[in-house]
């Protein structure tokens, strides 16, 4: 009897329907392949929800993504909800899912494609060999804590965003951390400001005493703004960061643009259970939807970290991403990362080579 799966599938706004048809035409490739079902339903997320239904994130939505097995997300955003109150912007819409589903850990793997060397900003020396994963909490801190608009005594304009954490939600993300470390090569660098924040000098204490579980597992800390530059000073020395909200923001777009695109790079959200959205790193890219030039790799690759951690098919996963790698050595390229911009190939080619890669 073929295994079933529920996969909630949000193609949410710009690009993000373009690129999640194509990683669903790789899913079912695998489902083909594994013999399984996956059964699909589809509901809106951010920017187009405002339009539709008057909110970021419908309860419809919701009730979709909470009976799923999975969740598949395109992108959300772009300039014509800009000027939206904050209850109407779709990244309110993406932040209420995160807290609603209990995705407090945020996964983003930077690997260097051998042949993808050349793309990258930095030095191919320097860049050569990377892969490092970042942990990044999700549902805490500066982004979910009190915000307030006020004037001060002297009648200025004045706000105040708070930095909140408890000891369960550093503890629950430290063990996700370890746990992966323990996966990978057993060495986690927690990142942190202890030399300034109070709420760092907590996230510190508690890696260290849930780092006594796990002594198999070299723990060491960084201070944020080092941990930045070391990035791309030697990035090779990385293999598990894990760290707060907003820094994880910000240094896993750092570490994703070691390796030469945005485009190609994907993320997972868990929770404890199952349950975990995927979804690509770059944005809605507005300025090219509808163009059929947008990189699908790191949605494909999102579908293939969705096998992974929700519906443990490993091995599909593997293929995947054995499939997109060929690709990528026979020089077949989009324009984001395409030396010669006259042979990059379009969003549905580039997904029917990894699909006939995957196939062979």
């Amino acid at each position: 009897m073929s295994r079933e799966y529920k996969i909630a599938v949000l193609p949410g706004d710009g690009v993000g329907p373009e690129v999640v048809e194509q990683a669903i035409k790789v899913l079912e490739v695998v489902a083909e392949q594994e013999q399984v079902t996956f059964n699909y339903s589809y509901a809106r997320l951010g920017g187009s929800a405002i339009d539709e239904d008057g909110t970021p994130l419908p309860e419809a939505t919701l009730e979709v993504a909470k009976n799923a097995d999975a969740v598949l997300l395109g992108a959300v955003g772009g300039p014509k909800w800009d000027q939206n109150p904050s209850h109407l912007r779709p990244e309110t819409g993406l932040l209420g899912i995160r807290k609603a589903l209990g995705l407090y850990a945020n996964l983003r793997p930077a690997v260097m494609v051998e042949c993808m060397a050349s793309a990258s900003s930095l030095k191919e020396e320097v860049v050569a060999g990377v892969d490092m994963m970042v942990v990044r909490e999700l549902t805490g801190g500066i982004y979910f804590g009190e915000k307030k608009r006020f004037q001060d005594e002297n009648g200025r304009d004045a706000a105040i965003d708070t930095l909140l954490y408890n000891e369960d939600e550093v503890e629950r993300i430290a063990r996700k951390a370890f746990e992966i470390a323990r996966k990978r090569n057993n060495k986690l660098v927690s990142v942190d400001k202890a030399n300034v924040l109070e709420s760092s000098r907590l996230w510190r204490s508690v890696m260290e005493r849930v780092a006594k579980e796990y002594p198999d597992v070299e723990l060491s800390h960084m201070l944020v703004d080092s941990c930045a530059m070391q990035l791309v000073r030697a990035p090779k020395q990385f293999d598990v960061i894990v760290t707060e909200n907003m820094f994880g923001d910000i240094l896993s777009d750092e570490a994703a643009m070691l390796t030469g695109s945005i485009g190609m790079l994907a993320s997972a959200s868990l929770s404890d259970g199952h349950l975990g959205l995927y979804e690509p790193v770059h944005g809605s890219a507005p300025d090219i939807a509808g163009k059929g030039v947008a990189n699908p790799i790191a949605t494909i690759l999102s579908a293939a970290l969705m096998l992974r951690y929700s519906l443990n098919l490993d091995a599909a996963a593997g293929r995947i991403e054995n499939a997109v790698e060929s690709v990528l050595n026979q020089g077949i390229r989009t324009g984001d990362i395409a030396e010669d911009k006259a042979a990059a190939v379009g969003t549905v080619e580039m997904t029917q080579h990894i699909i006939n890669a995957l196939k062979k």
